[in-house]
């Protein structure tokens, strides 16, 4: 593999071999909704528009609601794109003399990395660091931005290890001067305390999904495994008593690490078979080819259901339609499973093990419905768990139809480009958009966008254009951030 696939994911290929953009383009997907949901005008859109549990027009969070919307789904679908992504990156080391050794290395790196990364931003955004977007603060967002491309970027080889050592270590040190530097508002000082909470989650599934995988390398029976024992110390937790409990409660360092994160292992670990249902598919096809009229007959067919799965259960759990979205989600997914029994061709195989998967999980989601009082994304609940896990592997093989299969890279493009560089979309409306607008004077206008839903709605779609702009500008030119 060249060094700009390589920069890319570790998962495309030239050649006779297939190009899996499908992971890049959930991954894209995941992170621009994710940019438009907290971008938006918030208190006057429906309901069904933010976060189940913050309803509008207040948004104060309240627990004793059901449901998820659209919202809800682009965390679980970016973490299992993370997971899905581990046998690409571990893959190989693992293979390697001394593999183990290196990966276990690698993820504990990644994972510092991601912290670094979580505990930065947050106290460089400009909302941290003034309760205006005055001149400074925008200047600060925006030299903080561009110190994270020495940080995080892979420096051309054609420079010497030392010479790129050095640049990075300069980066750095720039930047833990400038947090302990900073005077945020109100006489507050950096604080560990002050993190990121997506990106420290982000930062805790590195390590963990990774040793996960690294320990049950080849052995997905094993990897899944794990998870019975991690619900075991969460359901024993509630015992103050029990040795559970204090496993659960016991943490060196609880600014970065807690035992509750790892209940996004229930997302993570699926992500990782995903991504090896895709390395298997990426495999050279050893057989001829195979006529391709049926098998884009049923590539059509299964597009639309994991469209209409993903939509049915959104409506369904947010209205609480349970008994009806059940029989419609049972008679779906069976449908499917029909349509993909024969399959023989490579792709089709692919789409029975994704979809299969995905209705498995799924199905076991809305059957653990009622537990916990319903689903829900905060407080998490097992139904979010398995339903946003099975919905992910489901949003995975329609990408794979669209993406792979149909050509559609001309559709898909944006979100496979800023599918690759995640770190880049997931701050510049923060530090480079909203920096800018405050540098011009134009800040203060946005809020004539609050006026209306449709104009709020706007204002959101409008900024997370922008931010497809700038990342597919960075990807273009094949600068990546990594950890």
């Amino acid at each position: 593999m060249n060094s700009e696939a390589k920069y890319e994911t570790g998962i495309r290929f030239s050649g006779s071999t297939p190009r899996a953009g499908a992971l890049d383009a959930l991954r894209g997907y995941a992170i621009l909704t994710m940019v438009l949901s907290d971008t938006e005008a918030f208190g006057i859109l429906p309901s069904w528009m933010y976060h189940a549990q913050v309803p509008p027009p207040i948004h104060k969070f309240d627990p004793s609601i059901f449901g998820i919307t659209w919202v809800d789904l682009v965390f679980p679908f970016f973490l299992f794109a993370m997971g899905a992504a581990l046998p690409f990156s571990i893959g190989k080391k693992l293979n390697a003399k001394s593999g183990i050794y290196n990966a276990i290395l690698g993820a504990l790196g990644r994972g510092a990395q991601l912290v670094f990364f979580a505990i930065y931003i947050q106290h460089i955004f400009t909302r941290m660091t003034s309760n205006s977007h005055d001149l400074k603060s925008c200047l600060i967002s925006l030299f903080a931005f561009g110190l994270m491309f020495p940080m995080f970027m892979r420096l051309p080889e054609r420079l010497s290890l030392k010479v790129r050592t050095l640049i990075k270590s300069v980066a750095y040190l720039t930047g833990f001067v400038l947090l302990f530097t900073l005077n945020y508002p109100g006489n507050h000082s950096f604080n560990l305390e002050n993190s990121d909470i997506i990106i420290l989650l982000l930062g805790n599934m590195a390590v963990f999904g990774s040793l996960a995988y690294i320990l049950t390398f080849k052995n997905k029976l094993a990897r899944i495994a794990i998870l019975p024992f991690i619900m075991g110390i969460m359901l024993g937790s509630t015992n103050d008593s029990s040795w559970t409990h204090w496993i659960f409660n016991a943490t060196p360092f609880p600014w970065m690490y807690k035992f509750t994160y790892l209940k996004y292992l229930f997302i993570i670990i699926p992500g990782t078979i995903a991504g090896e249902y895709l390395i298997e598919w990426m495999k050279p096809e050893l057989s001829p080819k195979k006529e391709m009229v049926a098998e884009k007959r049923v590539a059509w067919i299964i597009a639309g259901l994991s469209i209409l799965l993903v939509i049915i259960n959104l409506f369904g759990l947010f209205s609480r339609q349970l008994i009806l979205n059940l029989l419609l989600t049972t008679s779906l997914v069976a449908f499917g499973i029909y349509i993909l029994r024969k399959g023989e061709e490579r792709n089709v195989l692919l789409w029975k093990k994704l979809f299969t998967a995905g209705a498995y999980l799924l199905m076991l989601g809305l059957f653990f419905e009622a537990f916990e009082g319903g689903i829900r994304k905060d407080f998490s609940t097992y139904s979010y768990y398995f339903v946003t896990s099975g919905l992910a592997f489901i949003a995975l093989t329609f990408f794979s139809i669209i993406c792979d299969f149909l050509k559609g890279d001309k559709y898909c493009r944006f979100l496979i480009q800023i599918g690759q560089n995640p770190m880049i979309a997931y701050v510049c409306a923060g530090m480079v958009i909203m920096p800018i607008l405050g540098i011009l004077g134009l800040s203060s206008f946005l809020v004539l966008f609050d006026s209306n839903p449709w104009l709020g709605f706007l204002k959101g779609l409008i900024i997370t254009t922008l931010v497809t702009l700038i990342t597919m500008f960075f990807t273009r030119i094949k600068w990546f951030w990594r950890t």
